[in-house]
């Protein structure tokens, strides 16, 4: 059985940068330590990308969230160094929470190619959930987990509710 990593905005913005904090600091280490077991095992490893432009803070969620970070180019916008990208994993820029993994599926039936998904990363409450139900609507039948270890939210409280949401939707928690 093959499993797809999924990597949510790992990028220093979210760790150390303009909305890091010290829970997502700390689960850099375990983020590592997962993708380089899953990468012995022989997983298919994808990463997303928050993605925004200059003009972040005229969009409705620069609005909503009026703190410029992932802005395309930037330090802040890169996938933390300690993370490794390697040349065979797969990196998807996006610009909101979730990515559109329907249309993704649809014009690549490969895109995820792994019999079971894991998800880990930033922010639990907002980017992780949002592409974990997005993936979930388009795969209902495949085993799809989160390792908690290795997702901070934006507050430890946001974190476990987005939990138990997740959990509440057939997500695994692990």
């Amino acid at each position: 059985m093959m499993k797809t990593l999924i990597v949510v905005d790992m990028q220093k913005d979210f760790i150390d940068g303009s909305l890091g904090t010290k829970e997502a600091v700390a689960i850099v280490p375990n983020v590592k330590k997962k993708i380089e077991e899953c990468r012995k095992e022989g997983a298919q490893i994808i990463f997303t990308r928050d993605t925004h432009q200059k003009n972040y803070l005229e969009t409705q969620e620069g609005r909503n969230l009026p703190v410029e970070h992932c802005i395309e180019g930037t330090d802040g916008w890169q996938i933390a160094k300690e993370l490794e990208v390697g040349p065979e994993d797969l990196v998807i820029n996006k610009g909101s929470f979730g990515f559109d993994w329907s249309k993704a599926v649809a014009e690549n039936s490969d895109y995820i190619r792994g019999d079971e998904i894991e998800l880990v990363g930033l922010c639990t409450d907002i980017c992780v959930i949002s592409n974990a139900l997005g993936i979930k609507t388009v795969y209902p039948e495949r085993p799809i987990s989160v390792d908690a270890s290795c997702c901070a939210g934006v507050t430890p409280k946001s974190h476990d509710n987005a939990l138990e949401a997740m959990k509440m939707c057939q997500i695994k928690i692990v």
